[in-house]
């Protein structure tokens, strides 16, 4: 039998570079740019037809991650796109020198093989290679006990090893690339227009948040990784462009957890003449379709918890904190905001009002342990900078945001279109940015001349990606959702919250 030795992988490493230059000495290129016989088959689809016709042949390709060495014969696992099918490769069949190239290959390389199926007396589809063909040798060894790898930090840091030893990884992010197809699909046959909206700004804008800043070089200048699309968006809007939406890459400089990392994916859309409820129906909608399509269902199980996305609560702000002992209507002065922050060892900064406290409140008590789909609304637009104010309290904002399984997945407004309510709005959160809020907002006095232009009702929403991807595949860790998540170097210690956030 030829297993991954357990010897040093530098030593392996050796050993197959040297495996390099015998192969060029044999006068096969070992990373040859195409195969000599174009690939006609895949594993799945030769292995069901030779179980329906009792007979199948063709040229696979893939990767060697099982190989059994008997004498004058051999088997092996190749595995490709569509699974993995046992191949035989035998010395009588291939001849001597043929025979002597298969003694070459590793666990890991690449290949290409042509010939029959047959069945093994054990009763498994086995494919009888008559020609095969190295297409690129693998100089390092997969990991020790690769079959499942589970070791976190290998599995995100080198995700290309963890998608070919855990298959259900790849299923993961195709799942993935399958939601987003969903959701523009289901948006294009709504009239939407898909666009791009730059990802260095001038100005950090869209949402309360910390940016990461880089500077241009030809313009001397510095800008801002894109916290949110949303003032660009909206310009489009003002422009005459209705129904617009953005799949985005956002960039936030802010902790990492198990909901959170600082790269993430969102998709963001505007449709004139709509409002904050027609953005929650819309986002019922669009939730339920990308349920029915990649589950089949609207029932889906979370992490042990069953819940309906085709069923939602509605419920106020307010209300929600009520049912939590804390009554809004109670806090008329920041003293006893104060309070309350103390009794819930809450810190708070000089320039958070009565709401941005109580916002605060809100989060510990109340969004983290929302696990049946529920929409809350009539958020305080304290902490609403970009939406329109109720009119009967302007105390509060026309927005909403949507929770399932404890996670928020969805932000809606109608959005604020009068240019004075936003240059006075846009004032204060520049008071703010003084007083020491680094996640405040920047004047962008473009913006407002985009609002004088005459934006026209309009709703917006903001659906979170990833989270909803960690919902359909039953993760509580969004890095299983990012192929490539942020993480700190491995020659950098962990600081506290790092650790605390890791377990």
């Amino acid at each position: 039998m030829s297993q991954e030795t357990s010897q040093n992988p530098s030593d392996e490493r050796n050993i197959r570079l040297q495996k390099v230059e015998e192969w060029q000495n044999r006068g096969h290129d070992p990373f040859t740019p195409r195969a000599n016989t174009p690939r006609t088959v895949f594993s799945q689809e030769i292995t069901e037809t030779f179980k329906k016709d009792g007979a199948a042949e063709g040229t696979l390709a893939g990767r060697i991650m099982l190989k059994r060495d008997f004498g004058k014969a051999a088997f092996a696992t190749i595995k490709d796109e569509e699974g993995s099918v046992q191949i035989y490769f035998k010395k009588d069949v291939l001849g001597d020198d043929m025979f002597n190239d298969y003694k070459l290959l590793d666990l890991g390389d690449i290949i290409s093989v042509t010939g029959k199926m047959f069945l093994t007396q054990k009763g498994e589809p086995t494919l009888e290679v008559a020609t095969f063909q190295i297409l690129t040798k693998a100089v390092r060894p997969l990991p020790e006990k690769f079959h499942g790898l589970e070791d976190i930090e290998t599995r995100y840091r080198k995700r290309y090893i963890d998608l070919i030893t855990n298959d259900h990884v790849k299923e993961s992010f195709i799942l993935r690339s399958k939601l987003t197809y969903t959701i523009r699909d289901h948006l294009a046959k709504k009239g939407f227009l898909e666009v791009e909206t730059p990802m260095l700004h001038p100005i950090p804008g869209g949402a309360a948040a910390r940016p990461f800043i880089t500077h241009h070089n030809a313009l001397n200048t510095e800008l801002y990784l894109r916290i949110a699309p949303e003032l660009y968006l909206k310009r489009l809007v003002v422009g005459g462009m209705h129904k617009v939406f953005e799949i985005n890459r956002n960039f936030r400089n802010e902790g990492v957890d198990a909901t959170h990392n600082p790269e993430f994916t969102m998709l963001e859309l505007y449709e004139a003449y709509s409002d904050c409820r027609g953005m929650i129906d819309l986002f019922y909608d669009a939730i339920k379709a990308c349920a029915l399509e990649i589950k089949g269902t609207t029932k889906i199980s979370y992490q042990g918890v069953e819940a309906d996305l085709g069923q939602w609560k509605e419920i106020s702000y307010s209300d929600a904190l009520r049912e939590k002992g804390v009554d809004p209507d109670k806090i008329t002065t920041r003293g006893q905001a104060l309070q309350l922050a103390e009794k819930y060892d809450i810190d708070v900064t000089k320039d958070m009002g009565i709401w941005g406290i109580l916002a605060e409140v809100f989060d510990l008590l109340v969004a983290d342990h929302i696990i049946a789909p529920t929409v809350v609304f009539d958020y305080p637009s304290e902490i609403s900078p970009l939406s329109k104010r109720k009119p009967e309290n302007p105390d509060l904002a026309e927005r909403f945001e949507a929770y399932a399984f404890g996670m928020e997945i969805c932000n809606g407004f109608s959005e604020l279109n009068n240019p004075i309510t936003q240059r006075q709005v846009f004032e204060d959160q520049v008071k703010r940015k003084d007083n020491g809020d680094d996640e405040a907002m920047g004047f962008d006095a473009d913006y407002i001349e985009a609002l004088e232009q005459g934006l026209p009702p309009t709703g917006g929403i903001g659906i979170g990606i990833d989270r909803m991807t960690m919902i359909f595949i039953d993760s509580p860790v969004i890095r299983d959702v990012i192929l490539f998540p942020t993480m700190k170097p491995r020659d950098q210690k962990n600081t506290p919250k790092e650790e605390k956030d890791s377990e």
